[in-house]
This record gives structure tokens, sequence and C-alpha cells, in this order.
């Protein structure tokens, strides 16, 4: 079973498609294992879990949640992509809890619980046989999560600045409500980098210098964006006075804007001796043609093991 307290330092994930078979599996070899010799399961329909979030202190409530990991009395039932319609060998009132699911550094083969989320839980759920009953879970996060950096661009300032290898910065779209940038509730503006011919590469890093925990603490890069080309993001580790690059992934071109939650913990861990981190953003022309980056709702987070 997935850690949920810590899955992103296990050196092994589980693909959506082999947690579905096991639970098929499971199921014909085993149907009397919760209720006797039921043969007939109940239904849970599922078609999106929502996140509700402070938004002054956690800022927006974006998310990409793509699947809900579904345990019965502490017991993993199965990773299901939603929408779903979800069978369960169960009968009258049982606990049901529901933990978001992600696709780690926005990979299908690397789904995991996110860690950051709280599951839905209802303590005396009613599986009714034959029949299917849909849900709404709503999730938040954890009171223990650390909000070490959050950028939304509605300020009148950026907490990311230009280094020594870029062309050009990032900057807030304007006017104010741009169809471009990402508009909601809280939201009028997005941060955006523009590649020309002229200015065609950037490297952009976050302001601040952020300490985080190792030992194989959770610790997550959430970032909302849409591009024209694909970017690289990394960090630089500073360790005794040295500043040391370490690249993480290449995300992908998106028309729409997407959601990707990246994994930062492994390499904090690994760099021990690091007594500081800066989170960057990278990219070049690949063309003859300009290309547009926009970002949003930045959010660099943590929970502490210790």
């Amino acid at each position: 079973m997935q850690n949920l307290v810590n899955p992103f330092y296990m050196p092994k994930y589980l693909p959506l498609k082999a947690v579905v078979a096991l639970f098929l599996f499971l199921a014909l070899v085993s149907c009397n294992k919760f209720e006797g010799d039921q043969t007939v399961p109940a239904y849970i329909r599922i078609d999106t879990i929502s996140v509700n979030t402070d938004y002054f202190s956690q800022g927006s409530n974006t998310h990409r949640i793509t699947d809900a990991w579904v345990y019965v009395n502490d017991q993993l039932i199965g990773a299901f992509e939603l929408p779903a319609t979800i069978p369960v060998l169960a009968r009258g009132r049982q606990k049901l809890e529901i933990r978001p699911g992600i696709k780690l550094n926005g990979i299908g083969g690397t789904r995991v619980p996110y860690p950051f989320y709280e599951p839905y839980i209802v303590t005396d759920y009613n599986f009714i046989e034959d029949s299917i009953r849909s849900i709404l879970p709503v999730t938040s996060y954890y009171n223990t999560v650390t909000f070490a950096w959050l950028e939304d661009f509605e300020g009148s300032s950026i907490s990311i600045e230009k280094t020594s290898q870029s062309d050009t910065n990032i900057y807030q779209t304007s006017p104010i409500n741009n169809p471009e940038a990402y508009l909601s509730d809280f939201s009028s503006y997005s941060g955006i980098v523009n590649l020309t011919t002229e200015k065609n590469s950037f490297k952009l890093s976050s302001f601040n210098a952020f300490i985080l925990p190792g030992l194989g603490s959770p610790v997550m890069l959430e970032v909302d964006y849409k591009c024209t080309q694909s970017f690289g993001v990394g960090m630089f580790a500073e360790i005794n006075g040295t500043i040391v690059d370490i690249p993480l992934i290449v995300v992908n071109k998106s028309e729409k804007w997407n959601k990707i939650y990246i994994n930062l913990g492994p390499n904090v861990s690994t760099y021990t001796s690091a007594s500081n981190f800066k989170i960057y953003f990278e990219s070049s022309m690949t063309g003859e043609d300009d290309a547009q980056y926009y970002f949003d709702n930045i959010k660099l987070i943590y929970r502490s093991n210790n």
C-alpha cells in the first residue's frame, strides 16, 4: 500500500492500470472480502474532487486531481481515473475514504495520492447493492503544510528574478483581466515571458532562497501554466558558497491552462549539505516563431517529517 505520509521518496510508483487490474483480480478470486458471499457490488460515482483553500494563506484552489484512491474500512479498493463508477463489494454502513490522486511530475505512470490534500472520509457511508450513488468529495490542504512560496502575480512586484543566463524577464500581463491570463474570483493577472529572435532564451529564478526539509520529507512545486513551447524546471542549491544547478523536468507545451505537481523531495534529500534552494524556470526558442509562456499560482510547499 502506498505510504500517504511520504509517497514521493519511494523508488517505485503503481501505474493506474495495474491498480485497477489488481482490484478486479481480487474481486474475482475473493468475492467474500467484505460481506461473506456477496457477489453483487455497490457502486460509487465520482465525477470530480474539489479543493477548498484559504486564498490569502494557501493561494488559489486550482488543482489537477485526476484519480480517486478508494478505501473501505482502511483497505485499498483501487485507484480510479476520474470520472469513474466504482464497484465495491460491501453492503450497509462502512467507513469510506477517498484520497485525491495526481500525476506526479505530470507523468501518467506515476499516479499517487497527493500527501498535501486531506482524505475525504465518511465514517458510516451506506453501501447499497446493485445501486449507483454519486458523491462529491471535497478536500483541503493539511494544516501541517508549510507554504514556503506563493506567487500569484496579483501584486505590484513579482518574486521571480532574471538570472545572468537570461535574455529577458517575466512580467505581469496587461491590461487587467487580459483574456490570456488565468482569471478567477481572486485572479486578474498572470506572469508572462515572451521570446523573440532578439531575446530568445530565459532562465528565471525565485527571488528568495528557501530552506527545505530533507530526510524524505515531501516537498512539492505546484505551477499553473500554458505555453507555446516546452520549458524546463530546476533548482539552484547553495553548497558551501557554490551554486549547483539541478535540472528537474521538462514541461511540455500546452495551449490551455494546465497544472503540474513537481516532486522536489528526492533532490532536496540528496543534497543534504545544501544550505538553501532556489527554483528556476528556463527555455529557449526552437524555431523562428516567437514563443509565449504564462505562469500562475506557483506554490512551493512541504510537510516536515521531523
